[in-house]
């Protein structure tokens, strides 16, 4: 099981490559994973049904307690056999619906089998913690398969909304997960159901909270109420993905979870209550409203959200009988619906149109269709000899024979009224699609003219409306390989237990279904001669989740009008504001300060200290920006000083990089803005700045002395060189301690630094953030083809050719020929050229000497960034696309893969997040070498400091220079 699972996650990953040769046969290939799975499930039969339950297990997360572990029992096993059995013959489907098409099918084939993998997941994994992992990839997974038509509003509409229900859904059932797995210090699901609710107190009204949120993530994925409303809109997904994911897959998670706990804690106080209403609402409220809609495929999804609403009642309310039929009517439902959602996908495909309006004549022109349509309908409707009859039959009774529990009545009668409802919409599906049809003055209208389908496109319904007569043929053995789910639920008290057959003889559950059907045929009747077309309410859910957007965007429209002024020194201001009035008031609510502090560590200090308090004074009355900027910049300058004689060489060094690089960032937004600070944007309220700014100083100051003192044990830091060595095998103790001891912090700060670069160039970029300039630049001929060029006789001797007088000026850097004369320096460009690549590669050396000395990845990767600022400086915006030919993103986007990856992949092999391994050896010649695993943590860290210099240079450099440009050819046109 564990490894179909993985080929179910690796086979996807092949499927682009073959979508452009192949095209729609690609489907094919893909239908081969879940055709090994049902076969292997179908093999395990036997082993499943005599009780030896297969089971596998990998320990994933074992701090944690999770486990890939994978339990086939008897539902289990049904339903394993229902995703691959269905996910196959719709893969085969797709093969012929998306004939002669290629675009979208490399991501459309791979999500699908990947959805069907997740699915085959999800239904077998014991372990809660990986059901709600796989529970949300269905929902991503189905948003890509819903939004496959991208280009249409409609489409991104629907798959935006189910992925937000549904989501939805499953962060409170994550919260349910999480309770429950405290409560029983288990993830595994088997050992919850054993236990079942055992607590009292307080520790049981836990339980019947976390048991809400559970069945709210199961109601929302089954589309029962109020969540009802996404699924129809899902219809304007493809036709197969209506078939797989909205009839026998995705829409079937919510009720297998429902089945799943059903046994151990249908007995609990809010379980029943929420099943049978909820349920019994929306399989009355989706069956009057399919009878509502005229588009062939909305039919079936309002008549898959009124079914859902009945298996969530049968199979929930926690009876043996009842679980028996519910588990019968699953598969019913699988089989019937899936069939009914491809034969409306052929006559889609064959006629451009579901609209009922739209078909007539078209059964005796397709008869096999047509056949096949109603079995398929008889099943759902439940007429013999079809599975849908037994499972109806086995429902009726169970409630019927419900012993001496009133509430078993409240789901009959409902099951009833529901019955005839779908008797009612399935007689309209078969009417509206095959019947030949009059207009209102009674005449027939004209025939809707029929293309024969490919062969192949009619296996998958054929197959599957076939099935629902060989189920019901086999009722008996049918209850023989469910009556094991079954069993594990006690009967009612006063009850005995059912069997599933073709025929019990003439029982008061046939009299009811017969009725029922002939309810819903005269119910048709009236809606056809009524033409009903009018609400059951006013309003719909629709209305209602489109109102709730709208109201979160007007609410966040006021927010954000209320609280982004638009002016810095107004958040600057509010930050301090509030830093002043909590730090002060924890320091003066404290009982006893402690201070003890030195006046000086080294004489340096005694230099530096009044040197930066200078310059911040002088900062302060400064009138032109960049000179405040640079006297700010100072302070910055004193720290490097302060580091270094205080034993610090690696902070000093980032810190002197730092401070180059923001000043060259300060240096690069000031180009835009007028030099001096006039009288219009001078500061105002000076006085309340002041205190203001006292203030902050005075608490910051207050901060620092009393922390001195504050200390009550012995810091961890002072192990952090043993430290450093023993686990991160490093002798640079701030390296790795980023890489290595404190390596979530580091990730969440280069999570920062990646948000800080994509919110720079999205406010600086107009239309796209890729840079375009390099693309140009191959038309520029280099400097080092210009040395390659032949010699020329001239009457002056052999010359380069193009280098003699009148020839054009050399080129030291390949965009110098794009900047203005009047900008150029040849002789930056000569030192840049020159110098380069040995910054380069000095970057390089820090980066991998870090572990052990000054450096790191942090440090190189800025080294790195100062080489481009260089190529940018003296060449202009084309040689800094010269100079790094590649997206800023797609190195933002790398080194914190790689990072993430070197979190996870220790993960893999049982072993902690973020755990390194070191490996050392001796090769004769070469010597002694030593490669530890954090290394690749700060390769990360490099390319993403890189990413963000890049971007910095691209957007407030290359892109400003860009508009400037434009605007000056603007004005002079």
């Amino acid at each position: 099981m564990l490894i179909l699972l993985l080929a179910f996650a690796l086979v996807p990953l092949i499927l682009p490559a073959l979508v452009p040769r192949w095209g729609s046969r690609t489907f094919l290939v893909a239908a081969v994973v879940p055709i090994v799975a049902f076969g292997h499930t179908a093999l395990q039969g036997p082993r499943v049904l005599a009780g030896d339950i297969p089971f596998e297990t990998y320990a994933w997360i074992p701090n944690l307690q999770v486990r890939l572990s994978m339990q086939m029992d008897v539902l289990g096993w049904v339903m394993s056999l229902i995703v691959t059995g269905v996910g196959a013959l719709v893969l085969v489907y797709c093969r012929w619906y998306f004939a002669g098409k290629k675009e979208g099918l490399a991501l459309f084939s791979a999500v699908l089998l990947a959805f069907a993998g997740a699915m085959y997941g999800l239904v077998l994994t014991d372990d809660i913690v990986v059901l709600i992992m796989l529970w949300e990839v269905t929902s991503v997974l189905s948003y890509l398969l819903i939004g496959f038509y991208h280009r249409r509003g409609p489409s991104r509409r629907a798959a935006l909304q189910a992925l937000l229900v549904t989501t939805l859904g499953g962060l409170v059932m994550l919260i349910g997960v999480v309770m429950l797995v405290v409560l029983y210090h288990t993830t595994s699901i088997s050992d919850m159901i054993a236990t079942g609710p055992i607590f009292e107190g307080q520790q049981a009204m836990l339980l019947d909270a976390a048991l809400v949120m559970l069945l709210v993530g199961a109601l929302s994925k089954s589309a029962i109420f109020p969540f009802h409303f996404w699924l129809p809109g899902a219809m304007a997904a493809p036709t197969p993905v209506s078939a797989y994911l909205h009839a026998a897959a995705m829409v079937k998670a919510g009720i297998y979870l429902i089945a799943r706990f059903a046994p151990g804690f249908a007995e609990a106080e809010p379980w029943r209550p929420i099943i049978i209403a909820l349920g019994l609402f929306t399989m009355l409220l989706g069956g009057l409203q399919a009878l509502r809609e005229s588009d062939l495929k909305r039919v079936l999804a309002f008549g898959t959200v009124s079914q859902l609403g009945m298996l969530t009642v049968v199979l929930g309310y926690g009876e043996r009988n009842s679980a028996l039929a519910g588990l019968a009517l699953l598969i019913g439902h699988a089989l019937f619906k899936s069939a009914l959602f491809l034969i409306v996908g052929v006559i889609d495909r064959q006629l451009s149109t579901r609209d009922i309006g739209e078909l007539s004549g078209v059964g005796r022109q397709a008869p096999t269709l047509a056949v096949f349509s109603i079995i398929a309908i008889a099943s759902m409707v439940g007429v013999a000899p079809t599975v849908g009859f037994v499972a109806k039959e086995a429902t009726l009774t169970s409630f019927l024979e419900g012993g001496t529990d009133p509430s078993a009545w409240v789901p009959l009668v409902g099951i009833v009224l529901g019955s005839a409802l779908t008797a009612a919409y399935g007689i309209r599906f078969v009417w509206g699609a095959f019947w030949t049809k009059k207009d209102a003055a009674g005449q027939t209208l004209p025939r809707t003219e029929w293309p024969d389908p490919p062969l192949g496109f009619m296996v998958a319904p054929v197959v599957l409306s076939g099935l629902t007569v060989v189920a019901g043929a086999a009722a008996p053995l049918l209850d023989v390989a469910l009556a094991g789910y079954a069993d594990t639920i006690p009967e009612a008290e006063g009850g005995k237990p059912y069997h599933l057959a073709l025929w019990h003889g003439w029982e008061p559950a046939l009299f009811l279904s017969i009725g029922s059907i002939l309810a819903g045929a005269l119910l048709f009747w009236l809606v056809q001669r009524l033409q009903w077309k009018r609400r059951v309410l006013p309003f719909t859910a629709n209305d209602v989740y489109n109102g709730t957007l709208r109201g979160i965007a007007k609410l966040s429209v006021w927010t954000t009008s209320l609280t982004q002024r638009g002016s810095l020194p107004f958040y600057v201001g509010t930050i301090f504001v509030v830093f002043v009035a909590a730090e002060a008031t924890a320091l003066l609510a404290g009982t006893e300060w402690k201070i003890a502090y030195d006046a000086w560590q080294s004489p340096a200090q005694l230099i530096v200290a009044p040197i930066m308090i200078l310059a911040g004074f002088v900062a302060v009355r400064a009138r032109k920006r960049y000179t405040g900027v640079v006297l700010v910049s100072v302070t910055g300058l004193g720290m490097v000083l302060l580091f270094a004689t205080s034993g610090a060489p690696d902070l000093a060094l980032t810190q002197i990089l730092v401070e180059t690089v923001t000043l060259i960032a300060f240096a690069l937004v000031l180009r835009r803005i007028p030099a001096r600070m006039g009288d219009h944007n001078a500061s105002v309220l000076p006085v309340l700045r002041a205190i203001l700014g006292i203030g902050v100083g005075v608490t910051m100051a207050a901060i620092a002395l009393i922390a001195t003192g504050a200390r009550v044990a012995q810091p961890i830091s002072d192990s952090f060189a043993d430290l450093a060595y023993e686990i991160g095998n490093g002798k640079n103790v701030v390296n790795v301690t980023l890489v290595d001891l404190r390596g979530w912090d580091t990730m969440g700060e280069l999570s920062v630094l990646i948000l800080a670069a994509t919110g720079v160039a999205s406010l600086v970029f107009v239309t796209h953030r890729a840079d375009t300039w390099s693309q140009r630049i191959p038309s520029l001929p280099s400097a080092a083809a210009r040395f390659r060029r032949p010699l020329v006789e001239t009457a002056e001797g052999p010359r380069p050719r193009g280098s003699a007088s009148g020839g054009t000026r050399q080129a030291w850097l390949v965009g110098g020929q794009k900047v203005r004369p009047e900008n150029r320096s040849l002789m930056l460009e000569v030192i840049v050229r020159v110098l380069f690549h040995t910054i380069i590669v000095i970057s390089i050396y820090l980066l991998f000497a870090g572990h052990n000395l000054p450096g790191g990845g942090f440090a190189g990767g800025l080294v790195a960034g100062m080489a481009l600022v260089m190529r940018y400086v003296a060449g202009g915006r084309y040689e800094l696309g010269a100079a790094a030919p590649t997206d800023a993103g797609r190195l933002l986007g790398a080194g914190m893969l790689l990072a993430v990856g070197t979190a996870i992949v220790p993960v893999l092999f049982g072993q902690a997040p973020l755990t390194s391994t070191f490996w050392e050896w001796d090769i004769p010649v070469l010597g002694h070498g030593e490669f530890v695993t954090s290394t690749l943590f700060d390769v990360g860290v490099y390319l993403v400091v890189i990413g963000l210099v890049l971007d910095v240079l691209r957007s407030l450099g290359a892109e400003v220079d860009r508009q400037t440009q434009e605007q000056k050819e603007r004005v002079n046109a």
